[in-house]
């Protein structure tokens, strides 16, 4: 019985599998709000009722799509950030770790991308809510570093948002630039990330604003 129960939830994640790359496959072509489910099913070789067994609406499978695309990073940046030694160091090397993933899967991105600010909101909700954890995952490793000291939560939070914003203006950059141009995008978002840390060492200089609600 439990080979049985086995074999069945194996066939379960290999269907779902398929819907979510055929999806993925159709959506280089078109936006998510223009996908109808019975083209997923068409192109995954499956029926709509099969479709309905997984997700309840394209809307939702976009959703999948988002925690595809981008919930595997979690850990990786995580362990990045984990890692001993100079901040900038460890910050580059994410950045590098964004590079190499997009460029691993280029469909996954192309598809962020476009949905990020698209005409599903439940997709848009789930890539912010991402993006919002990423920050948050960011400020926290930064908050017991010595640069950090005297920052308020907020302050820190802010810099992990910025540290995000450059890794998603890095796997854009990397989208566009197209076979050839991935050392000229890493160059680049290296020099973004070192204008944000020389920032980060003079934030508490003036009072102003900063440090403050």
């Amino acid at each position: 019985m439990s080979h049985t129960i086995g074999v069945r939830q194996s066939q379960k994640l290999r269907t779902r599998q398929a819907l979510l790359d055929a999806a993925l496959g159709l959506l280089e072509h078109q936006s998510l709000s223009s996908l109808g489910l019975r083209e997923v099913t068409r192109a995954a070789g499956l029926t709509p009722t099969a479709f309905y067994r997984h997700f309840d609406d394209t809307a939702a499978l976009g959703v999948a799509l988002v925690e595809e695309a981008l919930g595997s990073l979690h850990g990786m940046i995580g362990a990045v950030l984990a890692e001993t030694g100079d901040s900038e160091e460890r910050l580059g090397r994410g950045v590098e770790l964004i590079l190499r993933h997009v460029g691993e899967q280029p469909a996954h991105f192309r598809f962020i991308a476009r949905e990020q600010h698209g005409g599903v909101g439940p997709v848009r909700e789930a890539i912010a809510a991402q993006l919002r954890l990423f920050a948050q995952e960011v400020a926290a490793a930064v908050a017991g570093e010595p640069q950090s000291r005297g920052w308020s939560e907020e302050d820190l939070l802010m810099l992990g948002g910025l540290y995000v914003d450059l890794m998603v203006i890095t796997a854009s950059a990397l989208l566009d630039a197209g076979p050839g141009g991935e050392q000229g995008v890493a160059r680049v978002a290296r020099r973004r990330l070192r204008l944000i840390n020389l920032g980060r060492l003079h934030w508490l200089d003036d009072t102003g604003d900063a440090g403050t609600s």
